[in-house]
């Protein structure tokens, strides 16, 4: 198997026409962002039947032609774990290569288990031991050595093999059909898109804040991915989260105050403080009704709870069944939600629904139960 680097325009003229007309391609990134808010893409890995390369986008300036092949509606595009390497080329292109194929996602369908990294997968289903030298390699510098290469080739060289296994097991046992939904939310640009005013959402803590608080987080976070985004810098370089959850509880006044936010650095202060100040001010008039509402959080009584914990026994019985992850069922959160009466979620849809969620609504009317036969868990009609 031919393993090329590529970094002047002639060598990727020469891979585009080996690659175009690939029924699939196997595809991996290394990229930068301690620095940056968009991820800088060092080293492009990408690899068909026929070869493995490794392309240079800091040598060469337009990957135009190669793109053009990678957003092929023909070709299925194959990741492990994409979402990263995904949203690069969203950023690129402000759209999404499609098919697309995640060997993480499927293997969960298979029984390795949910989340299962790339080196994981290829000891469990290849029997190859990867190696881990290059884990923490700076792609930015050059020249590259040899050995970061092949470390960096091997990412697409057994993701081809992976995948074709996967899809024929999966074609065999009938589930190939099964991943369409989760690989539409991974070709969705929206899974990509920082909408500004949505960024509160993930600022850990917000959960405790009330009212107006909110008002403020919001307005604050939402200031911040916008700079952050022009300047193209890293959000906490701006604002930490702690320290937007500060201005949010106190919602200082003036810059005597703003003084006192524990963590707020000097020089954030003196070029920011007067919009920090104003953007609270701002938020903290706004009505009731336009303040923002966290997500409802699910309060169980101790019998939910409780049912929550034989729910959960339930799937574990109907994953190990099927042999594929409890986790690619549904979460313990999911299953808290649905202790208290909520129906919408993934889990009573699609394939997700016929394995198991109608399982789970017939356990909670009362139409089979759990209990032990012979040392084992069994599932009973009642």
């Amino acid at each position: 198997m031919q393993e090329l680097y590529i970094d002047t325009p002639r060598e990727l003229g020469e891979l585009c026409r080996r690659l175009r007309g690939s029924t699939w391609l196997a595809l991996d990134t290394e990229f930068i962002r301690e620095k940056t808010y968009f991820p800088r893409l060092c080293l492009l890995q990408i690899a068909n039947e026929e070869l493995v390369a490794c392309v240079d986008p800091l040598v060469l300036s337009d990957l135009g032609e190669l793109l053009d092949i990678i957003y092929d509606s023909e070709i299925v595009k194959v990741f492990h774990a994409g979402r990263q390497d995904l949203e690069i080329f969203f950023y690129l292109k402000n759209e999404l290569p499609q098919p697309l194929f995640d060997t993480q996602i499927a293997a969960a369908l298979l029984g390795y288990g949910d989340q299962i990294g790339y080196g994981a997968l290829v000891k469990e289903m290849l029997g190859i031991e990867l190696a881990k030298a290059h884990s923490r390699t700076d792609w930015s510098l050059r020249p590259l050595e040899l050995e970061q290469v092949h470390y960096a080739a091997d990412d697409v060289r057994y993701l081809r093999e992976l995948y074709q296994k996967q899809r024929k097991t999966l074609a065999d046992l009938g589930r190939l059909e099964w991943l369409a939904d989760d690989f539409a939310v991974l070709a969705d640009p929206h899974t990509y898109q920082n909408t500004a005013g949505e960024t509160w959402r993930r600022v850990r803590g917000h959960q405790h804040l009330r009212g107006a608080q909110l008002a403020v987080l919001q307005a604050v976070a939402a200031w911040r991915e916008e700079q952050a985004r022009q300047l193209d810098k890293p959000r906490k370089w701006l604002l930490r989260d702690d320290v937007l959850l500060e201005l949010a509880r106190r919602q200082p006044k003036d810059r005597q105050a703003l003084n006192r936010i524990r963590g707020l650095e000097t020089g954030s202060q003196r070029r920011y403080g007067s919009e920090i100040l104003a953007l609270i001010r701002t938020a903290r008039e706004l009505p009731a009704e336009q303040w923002p509402r966290a997500d409802k959080r699910v309060r169980l009584s101790l019998e939910q709870e409780s049912m929550v914990d034989v729910m959960m026994g339930l799937v574990r019985l109907v994953a190990m069944s099927n042999q594929i992850s409890p986790a690619s069922l549904i979460s313990r959160k999911e299953l808290e939600h649905l202790a208290s009466g909520e129906l919408d979620i993934p889990v009573m849809q699609g394939w997700r629904a016929e394995l198991c969620g109608n399982k789970l609504r017939a356990f909670l009317d009362g139409r089979i139960q759990l209990q032990m036969e012979q040392g084992r868990l069994v599932e009973t009609s009642v």
